[in-house]
């Protein structure tokens, strides 16, 4: 049997994932970091106690849910949460009560809009209940009497994260961050972290490192808010760019979301990665933001932190909802994106400061980079290593070069190693 690809292997793991349901907290969460940590055994499971004060907010109690159904009159089950994960408005405190079907309808979900689509509803921070339901079977229910049976859990506990670091040779920092915290949804969930899994894999499986790179797998906003109020003054430091991976798996789109500033080297980085992987990609606005990056990128945080999507959250119909099935995404839409954050990386590793060792231009004919004979005419590839020495003043990263001269930066990496190699440039230490 011929062996997996990645992409196919991504999607495995999302469909292994799929049925668990996944919280702020709780089983879920526990189940699917130990997931993680079977593929990533260097990963740790680390754990936050409920009532910790992390800057603003304090860490929830632990929701675990066992059962949850509503009857009718007739006994007969009209919702039931075995069905689907999301028939449960999440963080759903126990009840066991009769009530008609008037006072039902305050404990009911639906969405209008896509009338056969289960919506996805929490209530984290507010004691509330109640159940999620196409909107066509909502309509659906005659006047009478309902039973409505949640059997959860809600008291102290502990909120749940994966952290896995894999030293470079330097201090430098990669942030990759993924959130482990919504139930059954495809796109808005489970691709962003097996897509973490997945460049993790691979970071691992390099001979070396330059960067070191922090990844972490995190229930969102308060997972990253609580992870940051340990671990700021070391991220700030030390972290040059990061990554929020999530709504990484269909094939629809791809989506840019810039750091707050719009002008740190992840957004470099990312934007030359774009311009050539997927040229069509849909660039928005840091005010169109909904994810992590509205933690890292805050006042006084303001770590260089941007998402490379598919489609991008709350733009596809699907988003929030049981509509955001398997279906949804694609080994296709997964390995496109892939490829776009593993060159992202790659350039970040490459992104060095080069200076010419001689003034005034190196005589390049007498290493064999020029021709010896002058026609008047100089071929293009010589006039990009003239184009490129020109810029190599020490103050230009690999990246600014590539841009100043209309090159490819992976092009201009295999150069800079030639023109190292030939004596004329080397690194500026402390740079890129």
């Amino acid at each position: 049997m011929a062996e997996k690809t990645i992409s196919e292997e991504m999607y495995g793991w999302a469909q292994d994932l799929f049925p668990l349901c996944r919280s702020l907290t709780g089983e879920g969460v526990r189940q699917t970091l130990s997931y993680f940590c079977d593929l990533l055994p260097e990963m740790k499971i680390l754990e936050v106690p409920s009532g910790t004060k992390v800057f603003d907010w304090t860490v929830p109690d632990e929701w675990n849910i066992e059962e949850a159904y509503l009857l009718d009159e007739d006994e007969n089950r009209i919702v039931d949460f075995s069905d689907h994960n999301l028939h449960v408005v999440g963080y759903s405190e126990p009840v066991d009560t009769w009530l008609t079907l008037e006072e039902l309808q305050d404990h009911l979900y639906s969405l209008p809009k896509l009338p056969d689509a289960i919506p996805y509803v929490t209530s984290y921070y507010k004691r509330h209940w109640g159940f999620c339901l196409p909107h066509n079977q909502r309509q659906a229910l005659k006047p009478g009497k309902y039973r409505a049976v949640i059997k959860s859990t809600l008291q102290p506990g502990v909120l749940n994260y994966g952290e896995l670091i894999l030293p470079g040779r330097e201090t430098s920092e990669v942030l990759l961050s993924t959130y482990i915290c919504h139930p059954s949804m495809a796109n808005n969930e489970l691709s962003g972290p097996v897509m973490t899994a997945a460049l993790a894999l691979w970071l691992a499986s390099q001979p070396e490192r330059r960067h070191t790179y922090r990844i972490v797998f995190l229930p969102e906003t308060i997972g990253s808010i609580a992870y940051m109020s340990e671990h700021l003054e070391t991220m700030k430091s030390n972290v040059i760019a990061g990554y929020v991976v999530t709504c990484v798996g269909d094939d629809r789109a791809y989506s840019f979301l810039p750091s707050r500033n719009g002008n740190t080297l992840a957004d470099r980085v990312t934007r030359h990665v774009l311009a050539r992987h997927c040229p069509d990609c849909v660039e928005y606005s840091f005010l169109d933001r909904g994810s992590d990056e509205r933690q890292y990128c805050s006042p006084g945080i303001d770590l260089p932190v941007v998402s490379v999507m598919r489609s991008k959250y709350n733009t596809y119909p699907e988003y929030h909802t049981s509509l955001d099935d398997l279906s949804l995404i694609s080994p296709q839409g997964l390995e496109g994106a892939f490829e776009a954050l593993q060159q992202c990386l790659r350039v970040l590793e490459a992104n060095k400061v080069w200076r010419c060792t001689v003034p005034c231009e190196p005589n390049l004919a007498k290493r064999g980079l020029y021709p010896t004979l002058s026609s008047g005419d100089i071929d293009a590839q010589v006039r990009k290593t003239l184009n490129f020495l020109a810029y190599a003043d020490g103050g230009n990263d690999l990246l600014a070069i590539a841009e100043k001269i209309g090159a490819d930066v992976f092009e201009c990496e295999a150069l800079s190693q030639v023109l190292q190699e030939a004596g004329v440039i080397e690194e500026a230490k402390g740079g890129g």
